[in-house]
């Protein structure tokens, strides 16, 4: 730990169309050797195609799908006497957002989809009704902490 000063925390604006945070780190998340105008388009579009599916909200239906992705629990590795143990923690809110959102990243470039926009619209509706592979990937890290349930007193 530095002993010098207090970092400060970055201050994310938002973003142009849903004056969200959330979709700018999603932009930023996407984006791909500085090009942000391409970013912009595909999360638009996915959010455009995802309202002419459903006919409610983007923005609503968007942080829906992260709540519903945003792990409450995770593991990690502690080394006790010599032995390894996977330690079931409570995750903090901005790490369960940003572990949401790389999550939901992931899933959707593992579709089969040809353009991402598609893909990231596709994602975000499973993750809203409660399925898909990012739902799936929190539900097996909710698993494992419940499974290393019995390592939780060496947590300090």
């Amino acid at each position: 730990m530095s002993r010098k000063r207090k970092i400060p925390k970055k201050i994310f604006l938002s973003d142009a169309k849903y004056k969200s945070g959330l979709i700018l780190k999603l932009m930023n998340l996407i984006m791909y050797d500085g090009k942000k105008t391409i970013a912009e388009k595909i999360i638009y579009s996915a959010l455009d195609k995802l309202q002419s599916k459903t006919k409610e909200e983007p923005i609503q239906i968007f942080n829906t799908a992260i709540n519903n992705i945003k792990p409450t629990i995770e593991v990690r590795s502690r080394r006790v006497g010599g032995a390894t143990y996977q330690i079931p923690t409570e995750v903090k809110q901005k790490r369960s957002q940003a572990l949401a959102i790389r999550w939901l990243i992931e899933a959707s470039k593992k579709r089969k989809d040809k353009i991402m926009s598609d893909k990231i619209c596709s994602e975000l509706l499973d993750a809203y009704q409660g399925k898909g592979s990012a739902i799936k990937k929190k539900e097996d890290t909710h698993r494992m902490a419940e499974s290393n349930k019995a390592f939780a007193h060496f947590r300090w």
